[in-house]
């Protein structure tokens, strides 16, 4: 059965989405069958970060309202062998999905891929709640400021009393130029903070922030120590 990984955050602007579409890339560069799923419901913006909206017809509330079943709705990236993106909807009075419908979703999921990434909203919230079903680990992003930390931590905690067994996170935007600055948390703080095993850290670079915005995952045919980084990551991941 495949794995199901929830990519969250305390707050928005933490790179949650981005994330995502390079940790699926990477994946699927591999030749691993990946599905990526976008739960960021009413602030659909990962079909951009992918260059894929364009394509995308159906999205999430269609599926787990059954207007139509899950393999209709994915679109196929077809720079990668194995990787399928589910959007999420724009509008979330359209969203009246619950716990057993995405269930549902997430046992087709298991069944049909060996990892999915689902990138969840920003903060807690219904959408968060129902995105963390019985998922096999939580990835909390924060980057090293005192409101994205304090935010993740909450919603970290959030995401314990639910029952999300695994978590793990992400300190990510670090500014080299930064490190060591008094005004901000560090590292030793955060760590005392989150509580919970570090994945990785990962350095601010305009590569990534310019290949997002053209649709490009910054690891694609790139191997600069962004790839190597995030192939870490990813090794790391599979352990839960």
């Amino acid at each position: 059965m495949g794995r199901i990984y929830l990519v969250a955050s305390g707050k928005g602007g933490v790179g949650k989405s981005v994330f995502s579409s390079n940790l699926s890339s990477t994946y699927a560069d591999r030749g691993v069958r990946v599905a990526l799923v976008d739960m960021n419901v009413g602030l659909r913006n990962l079909d951009l970060y992918m260059g894929l909206e364009s394509k995308v017809i159906f999205d999430v509330a269609d599926v787990l309202s059954g207007v139509v079943p899950p393999r209709k709705a994915f679109v196929r990236d077809r720079r990668f062998p194995f990787l399928y993106f589910l959007a999420t909807t724009q509008k979330k009075e359209k969203f009246t999905a619950g716990h057993d419908e995405m269930k549902r979703l997430y046992d087709y999921l298991r069944r049909s891929f060996d990892i999915t990434i689902v990138d969840g909203p920003a903060g807690v919230n219904r959408e968060l709640s129902l995105a963390a079903t019985d998922v096999n680990a939580v990835v909390m992003l924060t980057t090293p400021e005192y409101v994205s930390l304090r935010d993740a931590d909450l919603v970290e905690q959030t995401l314990r009393k639910e029952g999300a067994l695994n978590r793990v996170y992400i300190v990510n935007k670090v500014y080299k130029d930064f490190l060591g600055n008094s005004k901000l948390p560090t590292v030793e703080m955060i760590t005392t903070t989150m509580k919970i095993p570090l994945l990785g850290v990962i350095q601010y670079d305009d590569d990534i922030h310019l290949s997002a915005n053209s649709g490009i995952p910054a690891i694609l045919g790139n191997e600069s120590y962004i790839t190597r980084n995030f192939n870490k990551i990813a090794d790391r991941l599979l352990m839960y």
